[in-house]
Parts: structure tokens; sequence; C-alpha cells
């Protein structure tokens, strides 16, 4: 504590330039090194932030490389991490910890035995618009939660991504790509889930690619595209969730949350900001002023609140948050494949509340 985390990239491909444009700002973290698979790619960036570019192995096994963040693709998430981690480091990687659950607990368990940190996106939750939505619940301006929805409707992503496969593959879908925005927010508000009840359908068992040098070629779905599904939280609030690349449209706030004195409307959680208002009961719509979170938060943001948690101390954009999400998240598709109710296994602490502030500092 009190020094900047020294922070080595693995993968810097088009993510990476939304960290680094936050590091800027960022007195909590200090970049050191960047590795790619692609030596002239991680030249590339290194070259443009000043630091060294290494082959995955030597930032590895870099001394000066306090925490790995994990910026490669899903499949290669948990390979990374593991040999951050048999190195003593800590490692931050982009959503999901990993492609498997399995993978992710593994993770998980070995980073508490090397008694290293593991943190893991979305951090969009520790911005002003989800936070000040859970400020207003911890306050009581809906009275006791009872429920929550969560909703997100695309036509697809093959419609613009000019290499879409991976969404129709396993490991892809709605729930999996976007899900974990919609339900890191929802354990934000509303505390983990303890079960999941859910169906799931596709509408059709190939996509066109709309753009790019691909544009017209079909790519097989393998993967259902509607899911929708009812969570059980520990509170006993209930949360619906319904994510499609099925359907065109949806006036439906992205999350609401309801409760017995009043209803909130909860920003995109794709984002960090964005308006919050509230109707309480007898009353009409209005709009909370902003009270809680990081202010101008960007990605990076959670990298930088491991950074400034104490030691001993669960950050929140946690590992331990992140299996929990991708457990709720697989077991969803479970219960949706057997048509039964399935307890979700894990549990995590209800990460710890942002107060209107700053960016972290160590």
């Amino acid at each position: 504590m009190g020094q900047p985390l020294r922070i080595g990239i693995v993968g810097a491909g088009a993510i990476s330039g939304a960290y680094l444009s936050t590091f800027e700002r960022l007195e909590a973290v200090r970049l050191v090194a960047v590795a790619d698979l692609d030596a002239a790619r991680a030249a590339a960036v290194a070259a443009e932030q000043g630091v060294r570019a290494l082959t995955v192995d030597e930032l590895l096994a870099d001394p000066e490389v306090d925490v790995v963040l994990n910026l490669t693709v899903p499949a290669a998430h948990a390979d990374v991490a593991l040999r951050a981690i048999a190195a003593g480091k800590g490692v931050y990687g982009e959503k999901p910890l990993a492609a498997t659950l399995d993978e992710a607990r593994a993770v998980v368990e070995a980073g508490r035995a090397a008694g290293v940190r593991v943190g893991c996106a979305p951090d969009t939750v520790l911005g002003t618009g989800v936070q000040t939505a859970r400020k207003a619940v911890d306050d009581g301006l809906v009275g006791t939660p009872v429920a929550a929805t969560a909703t997100m409707v695309t036509p697809g992503h093959e419609r613009w991504h000019p290499n879409p496969d991976f969404y129709y593959l396993p490991g892809g879908g709605p729930l999996l790509d976007m899900g974990p925005y919609y339900v890191t927010a929802l354990v934000t508000l509303l505390g983990p889930v303890e079960s999941v009840v859910g169906s799931a359908s596709r509408a059709r068992a190939t996509r066109t690619i709309g753009s790019g040098p691909r544009a017209g070629e079909t790519v097989p779905v393998d993967v259902d595209t509607h899911v929708t599904g009812v969570l059980r939280h520990e509170s006993g609030a209930l949360s619906t969730l319904v994510m499609s690349f099925d359907a065109v449209a949806t006036h439906a706030s992205c999350i609401e949350v309801h409760g017995d004195q009043g209803s909130l409307v909860v920003p995109d959680p794709n984002g960090f900001a964005g308006t919050v208002e509230l109707h309480r009961l007898g009353g009409g719509w209005e709009e909370l002023p902003v009270s809680a979170g990081y202010r101008d938060a960007a990605r990076g943001y959670g990298l930088a609140d491991l950074a400034a948690t104490p030691d001993g101390v669960t950050a929140r954009a946690s590992g331990d948050l992140a299996y929990h999400v991708l457990d709720i998240m697989t077991s969803l598709l479970t219960a949706a494949e057997k048509g039964t109710s399935v307890a979700v296994a894990s549990t995590c602490e209800r990460p710890a509340a942002v107060p209107l502030s700053d960016a972290p500092r160590v």
C-alpha cells in the first residue's frame, strides 16, 4: 500500500486501448510492460506507452510486474491467470474470469492458496450509475426490495461484427456475452443468488454476417440465442432476466428494482454513468442526484480499486464475485436445459459500496 501497483499487460488487442487511456489518470496503477503473441503488436503498444515489450514468458517472470492485466481471448484467460499466480503475481482479467466454471474455480482457488489478488471485469458497476442506484436501495428509498428486472435485446452481433462466430459457439450466446454486466449489477444491488430457474430457445440455425470481408457468409448457431430466467437472491428478492440475440428492440429499462415503497430505473450496466430514476409510493418519477460511485470512471477502475484495497479486504471487482456471476449464468443455462430449478453452489460477499469519489488512490 502507498505505492502504485506495477502492471504488465498480456494481450495488446483492441480492448487494451480502453485500459491504456484510463491509466493516464489513475495514480493507483503504473504500466511497466506489454506482451502479446504478436510481438510486433506488443512492440507498437509498448513504444507508444514508453514501456518494455516482452514475451509472455518474460512478463510472467519479470520481478517488476506486480499484477498481470489479462486481456487475452476468453479461452486463454485461465491459462494466463494460473501461470501468473504460479509466478507469485496478482491477476486482473477481462470478463469472463475463465471459459468454464471449473477453470474459473481453479483460478480463484490458486489465488487464495498463493495469497495473491485476483480481480475481474466488469467494473462498470463501480461508476456513478449503478452505485447511485445501490445507495438508493441501501438508504431504503424503495423500502424492502422484492424484485428486479434486467433486459438486453438485440437482433444479433453478426449484423455489425465482421467475425461473429464466437457468439454462436459454446461459451457464447447472449447470456455469457452480455450477462456479466447485468448479473454483476444485480448482485451489487441485491446481493448473491441462491437458485435459478429458466428457459431458452434459438430462432434459427445459421446467422449471416452483415459487414466486413466475410459479409454474406453464414455461420452455424450452436447455442441458445434467447435466454430468460428468474434468479432468487439470498435476500428473497427475485430478479427476472431476459438476454436475447433474437429480438429486435425493447422499450424496457435495462434494469429496474422494485420494493414495497418504491421503484428504481437503473442505467445501462454496460456503462459507468447514467440517470437513476425513483418512483416513490404515492408519488411520481423523479431523477435522483448522483450520490455514489467513482466519477468519470472507465475501464481499469476495477484494477485501480484492487490496487487501493488493503490486504485482507475483498476488492469490489474481485475474483470471488466474478466466479459467483459465472456460476449464476452457467446454472441458469443448466436450469433451462433440464427444465428445473438449479441451486447456485457458490456465494460471495456483496461488494462494498463506493462513496462518491474520484479515482481510487493507494
